[in-house]
């Protein structure tokens, strides 16, 4: 068993969503909806902003006197805004670094998805500037220590004609039209942070940016109670004239403060430098190696744009017909957005397993992994089931059944598979059912997989599982790398429902064709 940090991770978060599992259910799982749950925060601190920016004064000594007014004269409605706009923001922060390492466990960062890791940093940075800036107009003890630190820190850059540090040595110093420029730079830095976590999510396809209603209510309601409970603080008023000794901090988004006072400037900017390029590089550091993209074969295509919906990386479009056939598009695949699932291959209506082995060619294939190679190894697969009950497992490589056993069959996503590849199974006598083993309910690797299979399965999306197929024969499990015990206790319990049916009526043995092309796959394989 693989031990290291990232394997930790991912079975720390495996077991973790376990747990909130029983307590909100899969859909409503927090962790399984970081990026929703983001968005929704967001739309909280932007909401309240600008109701309290409705009462913001501008003026050197208005600014906190309207910020005491507030907090202290009319707490049950500004001052409870202003606690939800904080915390909020705090609990933003927990939610994007929260986000951030578990896509980085779970390897949900390289290949075709460098794009929405990278275009992530930048979002880290705004948070910060949005915060800081926002505690600066506070105007108490603890914005004039975040004034005068952060003004020094940005005079060792030496990009100022003067040094604005001096700004805040005396209160004659400090013009109102500073606070102005906070203002600006409040509400300028999150509408360039909306647009950022906007293209973050351009190449997602039904990318989610509202958490489930109910999930939505329960974070909304923790934050009014803990508004109502333990209010937003207010420190003394701030006064250029002394230096502040104690501040309330706010460990969340300025955790970094008491790091600038002992440590060098140039170390700072070294380190602030530093984590932002290696942030921007891990995608690359070590190179991930993905399997060939999808390939259009147009013969066999009539662009019914089935593969362009189920697509969850938005890798494939459609085009003009070019080759002349009376069909009005065609699906091109972009390779740098794909990363060979296989969804594509399983969503196409040409992908059927009962052709005959020299026609056995879809409109949208795997080069490395075509459906040909795929219906030869399930054939292969079936040799090693045996016994009363026999068991033939479509297994997802990152959920509960990715190690290879015997009748299984190991797949990117078990979307891959087309529902026909599941009637080929039973039909031709391969095993007496065939189990559908994804990732966790609640958090499919390739995203969309468990919902589009359990889609086709309920003949609710195209292509979807045909009638004769007797569903009794049909086992789906959801599982994630850490429930290997209730996977087995599942396969367990079909086997031996399974060994008390009946033969099944519609058998129809193997055509030579299909055993000989499970043979030369075989020994193609044991070659090479």
């Amino acid at each position: 068993m693989t031990t290291g940090p990232r394997a930790l991770l991912r079975r720390g978060f495996d077991r973790a969503e376990r747990l909130l599992d029983r307590a909100f259910g899969p859909d409503w799982n927090p962790l399984a909806q970081l990026g929703p749950i983001g968005w929704f925060l967001f739309w909280i601190v932007a909401v309240t902003g600008i109701y309290l920016f409705i009462f913001f004064d501008t003026g050197v000594t208005d600014a906190y006197a309207s910020v005491a007014w507030l907090s202290r004269d009319h707490w049950w409605h500004a001052g409870v805004a202003r606690s939800l706009h904080r915390y909020a923001s705090d609990l933003m922060v927990v939610v994007m670094f929260t986000h951030l390492i578990r896509e980085w466990a779970m390897d949900r960062y390289r290949g075709s998805r460098w794009f929405s890791w990278v275009t992530g940093v930048p979002v880290i940075w705004f948070v910060y500037l949005s915060g800081i800036t926002g505690y600066w107009l506070v105007w108490d003890k603890l914005a004039q220590y975040i004034a005068t630190t952060t003004s020094e820190l940005l005079d060792t850059l030496g990009i100022f004609a003067e040094p604005i540090a001096r700004n805040f040595l005396a209160p004659d110093l400090l013009a109102s039209r500073f606070f102005t420029l906070m203002v600006f730079l409040h509400i300028a830095i999150p509408l360039l942070l909306l647009l950022l976590m906007w293209v973050h999510i351009q190449r997602i396809t039904e990318a989610r940016t509202n958490p489930p209603r109910g999930l939505a209510a329960i974070t909304l309601g923790a934050l009014v109670v803990g508004a109502l409970l333990s209010p937003a603080p207010l420190g003394a008023a701030a006064d250029l004239a002394t230096v502040p000794v104690r501040v309330d901090m706010d460990w969340f988004l300025l955790s970094l403060y008491p790091v600038i006072e002992s440590v060098p400037a140039g170390a700072i900017w070294a380190g602030v430098v530093g984590f932002t390029v290696l942030m921007i590089g891990l995608p690359w550091l070590p190179a991930r190696r993905d399997g060939a993209a999808a390939a259009v074969f147009l013969d066999h295509c009539n662009g019914c744009s089935r593969c362009v919906e189920d697509c969850p990386y938005a890798a494939i479009t459609l085009v003009p017909r070019s080759d002349g056939l009376p069909f009005t598009h065609e699906v091109e695949v972009n390779p740098a957005r794909c990363v060979a699932c296989g969804i594509c291959m399983g969503a196409c209506p040409s992908s059927t397993p009962f052709r005959r082995t020299g026609n056995l060619v879809t409109g949208i294939d795997l080069p490395d992994r075509p459906l040909a190679a795929l219906r030869a190894e399930v054939i292969r697969a079936a040799d090693g089931t045996s016994g009363p009950g026999r068991v033939l497992t479509l297994s997802c490589a990152y959920g509960a059944a990715a190690g290879d056993a015997p009748g299984r069959v190991v797949l990117p996503c078990v979307a891959m598979a087309p529902p026909s590849l599941v009637d080929f199974i039973i039909s031709r006598g391969l095993a007496d059912g065939v189990a559908v083993a994804g990732c966790a309910e609640r958090d499919c690797h390739n995203r969309l997989g468990v919902a589009w299979t359990r889609a086709r399965f309920a003949r609710e999306r195209d292509p979807y599982l045909r009638a004769r197929v007797p569903r009794e024969r049909v086992l789906t499990v959801w599982a994630g790398p850490t429930e290997t015990a209730r996977l087995d206790a599942e396969l367990a319990g079909f086997a031996e429902r399974l060994s008390s049916m009946p033969a099944y009526e519609n058998l129809r043995p193997l055509d030579p064709d299909e055993v000989a092309d499970a043979e030369a796959a075989a020994a193609e394989r044991a070659a090479g």
